[in-house]
C-alpha cells in the first residue's frame, strides 16, 4: 500500500532521516514508534507532502508520490490527522466534516452564489453524510455545538470523523492518544480497529505503548534517525536493541 525507500532527510547539518526503508501492507495497522527525536513526525510529514526529502522515495500503491504537496494527496486517497488537533473553532461540529467533504463537491462558485438546485440537493447529501461520519465516530450528538467549545478527547473524534469523510485509503495518524485519559483511549482503539476493518490501512505514530501493543499488526522503531526494527508487536516487545534504546533498560 505505502512503500518507502532509503529515505534521507537533512536540515542544514542536521539528519534527521538517514535511509529509512519500509512497507506497509494493505488493511493493516502498522505503528511507527522511538524516542523523542527519533524523526517519527519528519517521517509523516514527508509521506504527506509537506517536506520534500534530501533522497530517497515515497510511493502509494507503486506510484512515486515523492514529489506531490499534501493538497494533492488527498484525492489520492492519502489523509492525514495530526498531533495538534487542527479544527475551525468558530464552525461547529458539522460544519467541519463537511468541509471535508467539500474537497469532492461538483458545485462551482456560481451555482453557491446563486444557489441553484443541483447546489442545494448536493449540500443536502453533504450534511447527511457528514452526520453519518459524526455517529460512526461517535460524536453525532454533538453536531450543532462550536468545534471550539469540545473537549479535547472530543475534538480528537471530530478530526478522525472529518479525515474519514474524505473517505481515504491509507489514514496516517499523529499521535492519535495524546492528551486522552485511559477511557478515551481505549473508544480510540476500538475506533481505529473499526476503521480498519471498514477496508482503510492506518498507520500511526504513537507514544502509548499499551495502545500501539494491542492495536498493531506490525510495528517500526526509530531511533536516531535511523530504524531500529520492525516486526510483530511480541518480537518489537523482545528485541535487546529496542529495550535499550526506547525504554531505556538492558
Amino acid at each position: 500500500m505505502l512503500e518507502v525507500r532509503s529515505l534521507t532527510q537533512r536540515f542544514g547539518g542536521i539528519t534527521a532521516l538517514e535511509d529509512i526503508s519500509f512497507a506497509v501492507k494493505k488493511g493493516q495497522i502498522t505503528g511507527v514508534i522511538g524516542p523523542n527525536g527519533a524523526g517519527k513526525t519528519t517521517l509523516f510529514n514527508i509521506v504527506t507532502g509537506i517536506y520534500t526529502q534530501t533522497s530517497g522515495s515515497v510511493s502509494l500503491e507503486g506510484a512515486d508520490i515523492s514529489s506531490l504537496p499534501a493538497e494533492k494527496l488527498a484525492p489520492k486517497g492519502l489523509v492525514r490527522t495530526f498531533q495538534n488537533i487542527e479544527l475551525f473553532g468558530n464552525m461547529t461540529v458539522l460544519e467541519n466534516v463537511m468541509l471535508g467533504l467539500h474537497t469532492g463537491s461538483s458545485s462551482g462558485l456560481l451555482a453557491c452564489m446563486f444557489k441553484m438546485p443541483w447546489h442545494l440537493r448536493e449540500e443536502r447529501q453533504i450534511r447527511t453524510a457528514a452526520l453519518e461520519w459524526l455517529d460512526y465516530c461517535g460524536i453525532a450528538d454533538l453536531a450543532d455545538q462550536k468545534a471550539s467549545n469540545l473537549s479535547f478527547g472530543k475534538g480528537r473524534l471530530l478530526e478522525i470523523a472529518r479525515a474519514m469523510a474524505v473517505k481515504p485509503r491509507i489514514l496516517l495518524m499523529d499521535e492519535p492518544a495524546a492528551g486522552l485519559n485511559n477511557r478515551e483511549t481505549v473508544e480510540l482503539a476500538k475506533l481505529i480497529r473499526r476503521i480498519r476493518e471498514s477496508g482503510v490501512t492506518v498507520v500511526l505514530v504513537e507514544h502509548d505503548m499499551e495502545l500501539v501493543m494491542d492495536i498493531c499488526d506490525r510495528i517500526i522503531v526509530l531511533n536516531l534517525g535511523r530504524k531500529l526494527a520492525e516486526g510483530t508487536p511480541r518480537e518489537i516487545q523482545e528485541n535487546s536493541a529496542v529495550i535499550a534504546a526506547y525504554l531505556g533498560e538492558g
